[in-house]
């Protein structure tokens, strides 16, 4: 048996859309799955005691969605919590572990080492893990195995590092096979592993994807590394046999997790579409994230017809100078013609900011919110601060920063050489000491921005966010920038 593992406890809860497809795929395959899911449990401990306790299975997939709440200043890190649940589980059964998700793809090497699991897939599951199975259960050639990392036994090398307490021993080589990006992409439409109604009473809204990839080169976004560089199409139909499989759980609020739902257009358009023709329009709610361009009159009113409510475009910034800096392709008269799409076609507008990259200055700063001010979205996301990854252009950029001694734009809540595994943010040097205060000033308490907080606390976070929480109880439904939108122009 394949049991499949949840460990993402973020609040308001995010159904694990990953194992739902994973499980599909594999009960296709011919192999018997389940999940067990602690993102729905008060006692995460307890429930892995109580379900090992009862089954042995042959493989445990652990999926591990966010390696952190990509915030400054909470920067909550989590992936220490993984490291001790590997562990938990280590000493409940003898099964070996495989990890997988968002968060593990951006970090995998680091990740498997630093977790100790057995073994690590890069990109996507489906299809990677019934192989694994497959390679478990005959000639165990795990080469095979599509973005598959694994401890090869017959080549060694001797290794000493914190984990071992400077002891130098032989140790297994780690291999990495290529990534998991299989093209096109299909996937199971019928989301009956997960308790999506759970998910839905308390997270208020659940996800699918419409593909996966991005063929952007923005200079901080991780969704590349884990997802691949190329734009990779599901069939419209197959998206639209999904929804109708939610809509049948009682699940009419969707949210599209999408990199960017506009890319590519003629596919955003074929979906919307696909929806219209099985007039569908009327049963369901969904939100997506966008790119500003492109975007025009046609997409808009085939998304507004199919049911979508609200957009959440990645602006980034609306200072010419700065989006070039981010490698943006849009530009800002693009956040424009899409705020003035929106108003035209019914559906609420909330344009994320991203302040303090390279060469932000109090000018450019101004610049954007004052533009954004004009052009009058529903809220505003001014978030503050840039999450450095590996194997981005911020990476090369801060490493040549760090070698010239220069580390005055780097925030972080520890010491040492940089460590881009724990959440690690720049924000420029020329915004001064107190950034969020300059960001607050010229926002100059405009109820439609959610403002960046000091150092000692938590801007619009998502995660453990009370109101957002006690909304979501009380009946609210939606993406959760819209929610927090509505209580804020409540209050």
């Amino acid at each position: 048996m394949l049991v499949l593992v949840n460990t993402n406890r973020m609040s308001p809860p995010i159904a694990p859309i990953g194992l739902d497809y994973i499980a599909a795929c594999a009960q296709k395959a011919g192999i018997e799955v389940e999940i067990l899911d602690l993102g729905l449990t008060d006692k995460p401990d307890k429930a892995m005691k109580d379900y090992f306790s009862m089954n042995n299975p042959e493989l445990i997939g652990v999926t591990f969605r966010n390696a952190d709440d990509c915030f400054w200043p909470s920067a909550d890190w989590f992936v220490p919590n993984l490291k001790d649940t590997v562990e938990n589980i280590r000493s409940l059964t003898n099964a070996p572990i495989v990890l997988g998700g968002i968060g593990f793809s951006i970090f995998a090497r680091t990740i498997l080492e630093y977790t100790g699991v057995d073994f690590g897939i890069c990109g996507d599951g489906e299809i990677s893990t019934v192989e694994l199975v497959k390679q478990l259960r005959g000639s165990r050639n795990f080469a095979n195995v599509p973005g598959l990392l694994w401890r090869d036994k017959n080549k060694v090398s001797r290794a000493s590092g914190p984990q071992m307490h400077g002891q130098d021993i032989h140790a297994a080589i780690i291999v990495e096979n290529p990534p998991s990006w299989p093209d096109p992409v299909s996937l199971g439409t019928s989301r009956d592993f997960v308790d999506n109604k759970a998910y839905f009473k308390r997270g208020g809204q659940c996800g699918l994807e419409t593909k996966r990839g991005c063929n952007r080169n923005c200079i901080y976004c991780a969704d590349p590394l884990a997802k691949g560089t190329k734009l990779r199409l599901r069939n419209p139909s197959e998206v639209v046999d999904e929804i109708q499989s939610l809509l049948k759980q009682d699940i009419n609020v969707l949210h599209i997790c999408d990199s960017e739902f506009n890319l590519s257009r003629s596919h955003a358009l074929e979906v919307c579409m696909e929806i219209n023709r099985r007039s569908l329009g009327d049963k369901v709610r969904w939100y997506t994230y966008m790119s500003p361009s492109p975007f025009d009159a046609e997409l808009a009113g085939q998304m507004a017809q199919a049911g979508c409510v609200g957009i959440d475009f990645t602006g980034d910034s609306a200072c010419e100078s700065m989006l070039r800096t981010y490698n943006q392709t849009h530009s800002r008269n693009n956040l424009a013609d899409g705020v003035k799409l929106c108003r035209e076609n019914g559906m609420a507008v909330m344009i994320d900011l991203l302040l303090g990259g390279p060469g932000e200055t109090p000018q450019t700063v101004k610049e954007t919110i004052d533009f954004i001010k004009k052009i009058n979205p529903d809220c505003v996301g001014a978030t503050l601060g840039m999450r450095i990854y590996p194997r981005t252009a911020m990476e090369k950029y801060v490493t040549e920063q760090e070698q010239r001694g220069n580390l005055e734009a780097i925030r972080r809540k520890y010491t040492g050489p940089l460590n881009l595994l724990i959440p690690t943010f720049y924000i420029s040097e020329q915004l001064g000491e107190k950034p969020a205060e300059l960001v607050k000033d010229f926002i100059n308490g405009d109820r439609r921005f959610f403002e960046p907080a000091g150092e000692d606390s938590s801007d619009y976070n998502y995660n453990d966010n009370t109101p957002l929480i006690n909304a979501i109880q009380n009946g609210a439904r939606g993406a959760f920038w819209h929610i927090l939108n509505k209580l804020n122009q409540a209050s």
